[in-house]
């Protein structure tokens, strides 16, 4: 685990059943913590570095979990029938926010109550997906941060035809099933036109379909675009590992994708999307209703390259591209 918290301390649920009062009607009832259900996408292990970050935003902000705060940690293990089971035991404990990291479990947070108030560090196209009226006006009982940006895949392509050039096939990894893909893959798809780059989608529903995937891709293809979701995330050290046997040069939205061998990410920096998710807790356990406050697009955005993935990959990085690279991992 990231920063000396221990998985058996990390994972506990302290505290019984809270119920999903307004915190004034709490104020009346001696005893009882504020409780939090928190939803990883993946694994303890896979989110630790995130989830300590917007842990330790709350202690700074005085909600300290065990203490102040009680905080019902859940992982979803890549697999949308958990997420289903997870909303029903976040309604059957009554918590008072639920924190969601991907636009899916957002979504199904929201089909399983209106009436908890809903924060989610992670959405692809929140007003797409119905999740929220408008940005500024939410209006329901979700928000949280929107990724949603129509130039960032377009930008990706260009870093990766600087790192790779005279490469023209690239191959577009996704899971339809991912509302992700319906706001990132006609961006991926304009940027590639833009470029002059020949394109090809190829779909993954489980996890059992990547290896025939790369077995149809890995012939044709010269680099791979990756749509990350919760199960693309879950399975990366397994793309990852069949991009290198294919030599295939990858661009991801975050940086965690590199540290199982990914080329290249850019996108925003996901500690700091967790700390400002916090924030928002905060605020709606201090009495804010999520309908009046805004959804965020992030600040931060950071540019990281494996190193060591561009020399197993025979690709030399140029000097120019390296200076400008917030991380570089060796």
């Amino acid at each position: 685990m990231a920063i000396g918290i221990g998985r058996r301390q990390f994972i506990s649920a302290l505290g019984g059943v809270s119920i999903a009062w307004p915190l004034s009607a709490r104020a009346q009832q001696p005893g009882r913590l504020p409780i939090v259900g928190y939803l990883g996408p993946s694994s303890p292990e896979n989110t630790g570095p995130n989830t300590a970050a917007f842990l330790q935003r709350l202690h700074v902000l005085g909600w300290v979990e065990g203490h102040t705060i009680t905080i019902e940690h859940r992982w979803a293990e890549g697999r949308p029938e958990r997420v289903a089971e997870i909303a029903a035991e976040f309604v059957r404990l009554r918590v008072d926010v639920i924190v969601t990291t991907a636009t899916n479990d957002a979504i199904a947070m929201k089909q399983a109550t209106s009436v908890i108030p809903i924060v989610s560090a992670i959405m692809g196209d929140p007003v797409g997906t119905g999740l929220v009226a408008t940005l500024a006006r939410p209006g329901g009982n979700v928000t949280g941060l929107s990724l949603q940006s129509t130039d960032l895949a377009g930008k990706r392509l260009e870093l990766l035809r600087e790192v790779v050039p005279g490469f023209h096939r690239l191959a577009i990894l996704v899971n339809p099933d991912s509302p992700n893909v319906r706001s990132e893959l006609p961006e991926v798809q304009a940027g590639a036109r833009r470029l002059g780059f020949d394109t090809a989608t190829f779909e993954i529903r489980r996890a059992e379909d990547i290896v025939s995937v790369f077995e149809a891709l890995k012939s044709w293809a010269d680099a791979l675009y990756v749509v990350t979701d919760p199960l693309v995330f879950t399975n990366r050290i397994r793309v990852n590992t069949l991009a290198l046997e294919a030599r295939l040069p990858t661009i991801y939205g975050f940086r965690e994708s590199l540290q199982s061998g990914g080329l290249l990410s850019y996108g925003p920096n996901l500690p700091d999307l967790y700390r400002r998710t916090a924030e928002i807790v905060d605020q709606i356990l201090r009495g804010t209703k999520p309908a009046d406050i805004p959804v965020e697009q992030p600040t931060k955005f950071d540019l990281v390259v494996n190193l060591t993935t561009a020399k197993a990959l025979g690709l030399r990085i140029p000097e120019s591209f390296l200076v400008r690279a917030d991380e570089v991992i060796e």
